[in-house]
């Protein structure tokens, strides 16, 4: 199963919004507020390589108050 983390920043003051809109998502494993360069940090996994892309480059870009991401795709060593 595919899975990735991703880095979030947000808008001032939409770290609570975003984290729970984050968290509703079936794909989303866990979520984790963060203090530094990044607000939110993410792990996610989803069946196919092809609904992850499409979780990443739709779904999580739409969300009201992300102002960036950054994605790290995990993969077996």
């Amino acid at each position: 199963m595919p899975e990735a983390f991703v880095l979030f920043k947000t808008e001032p003051t939409h770290e609570r919004e975003v984290y729970l809109s984050l968290a509703e998502h079936d794909d989303v494993a866990e979520v984790h507020a963060l203090y530094g360069e990044f607000d939110l940090l993410v792990r996610i996994s989803s069946p196919t390589s092809r609904e992850l892309s499409a979780l990443l480059m739709q779904s999580f870009r739409k969300i009201e108050g992300v102002r960036e991401t950054q994605t790290l795709i995990a993969v077996e060593a």
